[in-house]
């Protein structure tokens, strides 16, 4: 029969962690889910930040919002912004992927990965004014080669064009995220044995067929994750709309980020910010939940 002692040792052993447990719980309560809590509290508010005076009025600021035609403008640009992104960030990256690591040569394999992925070392900032000078009316790199291709029918503002402003935005953040999504890809799908892919070759399976049905498959956990990364990025998107446009011309680009920023930094009105910002919390906590789920249920299993 063994000894106190000798069974007090692993719940001796085991205090070290536990301590380790509880301070990370601490850091996590203390820099994420108190800020959540008090985003809703604050939200329930009017506050002027700059005289400190705070009012109580319920869920005024969430009315608020339901009336507010920007408000809903801004959700219909992240709405597509997220549509786009998934287009391009996952799957035409995954198809990407699969050419580029489909190469015989280790060396053109490693040349197509840097040459996709330098765009994403780039800085949001600097790209964002680099696209701005590329759309630059008449004298942009744009508009000069629609000149040169006979095109000139095409040349317009395309950052100051309700129509066009959020699509040169988007255009802007898929040519930086693109090439890091196939990275991404690429080395989920060089875990994939390749005994698997010869076996399907000499069973006669094609090229699409190998994509199809085990290339696809085997990075669902990947894809999953993508598509969580991308959905909630594209709802969280402020930095490229911000140095590019700023939510205008005439609130056509607005996006729920710079909106909240407008409102709650530069109009003084923080509980309207905050309630946006609760909405936006609670869109990228319900997208990523119910894709957790999915990606969940359609886990293939060894």
């Amino acid at each position: 029969m063994p000894s106190t002692r000798e069974t007090g040792r692993p719940l001796l052993r085991g205090w070290p962690s536990l301590r380790w447990v509880a301070l990370a719980l601490i850091l996590v309560g203390g820099f994420v889910y108190y800020p959540i809590a008090d985003n809703f509290i604050v939200s329930m508010t009017r506050q002027d930040i700059y005289s400190g005076e705070v009012a109580y009025v319920g869920a005024e600021n969430y009315r608020r919002l339901l009336d507010d035609p920007v408000a809903w403008t801004a959700l219909r640009n992240n709405v597509l912004y997220a549509a786009i992104s998934v287009l391009f960030q996952v799957f035409a990256a995954f198809v990407l992927a699969a050419i580029v690591e489909g190469l015989e040569n280790e060396r053109w394999r490693r040349f197509w990965r840097a040459v996709y992925f330098i765009p994403s070392a780039i800085s949001v900032t600097v790209a964002g004014l680099l696209f701005y000078f590329i759309y630059e009316p008449k004298t942009g790199l744009l508009d000069g080669a629609l000149s040169m291709l006979g095109l000139g029918a095409l040349i317009r503002p395309w950052l100051g064009s309700e129509q066009t402003a959020l699509y040169a935005v988007i255009a802007m953040s898929q040519w930086q995220g693109f090439g890091y999504c196939s990275l991404l890809f690429g080395l989920a799908m060089q875990k994939i044995p390749r005994e698997i892919y010869d076996a399907s070759t000499m069973d006669g399976a094609g090229p699409l067929r190998r994509l199809w049905s085990i290339t696809f498959p085997m990075t669902r956990e990947m894809t999953g994750l993508m598509l969580i990364v991308t959905v909630t990025g594209a709802f969280q998107v402020f930095n490229e709309v911000m140095v590019m446009t700023a939510g205008g011309p005439n609130n056509s680009s607005q996006v729920l980020g710079t909106w909240l920023y407008q409102q709650g930094f530069m109009q003084n009105d923080f509980g309207y910010g905050a309630a946006i910002a609760a909405v936006i919390f609670a869109i990228t906590l319900g997208s990523g939940m119910a894709q957790l789920w999915y990606t969940k249920r359609r886990r293939v299993r060894p």
